[in-house]
């Protein structure tokens, strides 16, 4: 690893209440658009390669927590990141900081890193729900020359005019500090002012927290990228990168069947999850990490 690549991975803080397993460390990732936080969990062992994950709508790297020391039980040296205007990591004012080739661009330079610090040239990409639309966009963009292979876990091949048209409204009316966590829980919120104890639990005050440190205007620029139709399924074909397709048996985020015919026109390889709904990477972890961890093998 180079001087410059150290310099620009360094030591993180974590962020909210919820606690980090043993062995996955808080790291900041500084990158053109400012610092992102990450998390990381080296492998145990010899390390059959490098994962980068990347989190959905109103999400962080912390959605990864109970994935994160799966994969490195099997070996894989894993990497989640919040992007831009989530949670803890840096956030431009305006709306205009937070399109599909901004997020891209910042995935692209994150694996770059990752891979300078590793010394392995390319990178296991995996992208869940919105996640999933901004790592496809950068797969298309990077090739295999970055990327071993993508996951689309719970993401569709495009998304559909008017998608998310209430929470754009909300928010929009609420003023240029709003935050969907205040405006989905108002009697929680109120009854969160500073006191102690704090009356919620561990899992909501770290819902709460996330939510207020979320930029609204990446918020709206999520949005814009989650009502665009325009589909990329060709385009992601082109660079004859292994796709992996896979969501919950009750994912009702993107219509299943949609997914299940985006990886028929990819060739990719398709699967349901057991026991999990949008968020396999929490809901059914075990198995989402042994699915990966098949994928990832036959691809490196």
């Amino acid at each position: 690893m180079s001087g410059e690549a150290a310099a620009r991975v360094r030591p993180g803080r974590r962020f909210g209440a919820l606690p980090v397993p043993a062995g996955v460390e808080n790291l900041e990732l500084e990158l053109p658009v400012g610092v992102l936080t990450a998390l990381r969990a080296p492998a145990r062992g010899a390390a059959h390669g490098t994962a980068l994950l990347v989190p959905g709508f109103t999400g962080s790297k912390e959605d990864f927590l109970p994935l994160l020391p799966r994969l490195a039980e099997r070996g894989w040296d894993a990497w989640a990141f919040s992007q831009r205007g989530q949670a803890d990591s840096a956030a431009p004012a305006g709306e205009r900081h937070y399109t599909l080739d901004d997020f891209a661009g910042d995935v692209l330079h994150a694996a770059a890193l990752v891979a300078e610090v590793t010394g392995r040239t390319r990178t296991h990409l995996l992208g869940h729900s919105f996640g999933g639309t901004v790592a496809r966009a950068a797969a298309i963009r990077g090739g295999r020359e970055t990327f071993a292979d993508l996951t689309m876990l719970c993401s569709g091949p495009h998304g559909w005019p008017g998608r998310k048209a209430d929470e754009e409204a909300r928010l929009r009316a609420a003023g240029p500090h709003a935050d969907l966590w205040t405006l989905d829980h108002p009697e929680q919120a109120a009854a969160a002012a500073p006191q102690d104890p704090d009356p919620l639990s561990a899992t909501d005050r770290f819902l709460r927290e996330r939510s207020l440190r979320t930029s609204r205007d990446g918020l709206l620029g999520a949005i814009a990228v989650l009502a665009d139709p325009a589909d990329s399924t060709p385009l992601l074909a082109a660079t004859a990168l292994p796709v992996l397709v896979a969501h919950g048996e009750r994912d009702n985020a993107w219509p299943q069947e949609w997914q299940r015919v985006m990886a028929e026109r990819l060739g990719a390889r398709y699967e349901v999850i057991p026991g999990a709904a949008h968020l396999p990477n929490e809901e059914n972890p075990v198995a989402t990490a042994h699915l990966l961890s098949d994928f990832w093998s036959h691809t490196r």
